[in-house]
């Protein structure tokens, strides 16, 4: 788990992901629900891509951490990902 700007960036990039949001969830002019745009794998319709500078405003400003894992059990990269608020009541 993480908040740092830099591992997010690089565990991304490692994973040619691309900040992003899901369109329909947007607050106003605001990002809504945040996520990743990573070829072949979660690439939908709804994926809208945003700056890393919008990704990182939003992500600091909900006070969000990001929970991601390196590899999976036989060596192999994972993509998995969540974000995660630890202030939600109902977390």
């Amino acid at each position: 788990m993480t908040r740092n700007h830099e591992v997010i960036q690089r565990w991304a990039r490692a994973r040619g992901a691309k900040p992003a949001t899901i369109a329909g969830t947007e607050r106003g002019d605001r990002p809504g629900v945040l996520t990743f745009n990573m070829p072949g794998y979660r690439e939908s319709s709804r994926i809208r891509e945003v700056t890393w500078d919008d990704w990182f405003r939003t992500f600091d400003s909900r006070r969000l951490n990001l929970i991601y894992q390196e590899q999976l059990r036989d060596g192999r990269q994972s993509n998995f990902f969540r974000t995660e608020n630890p202030n939600r009541e109902d977390g």
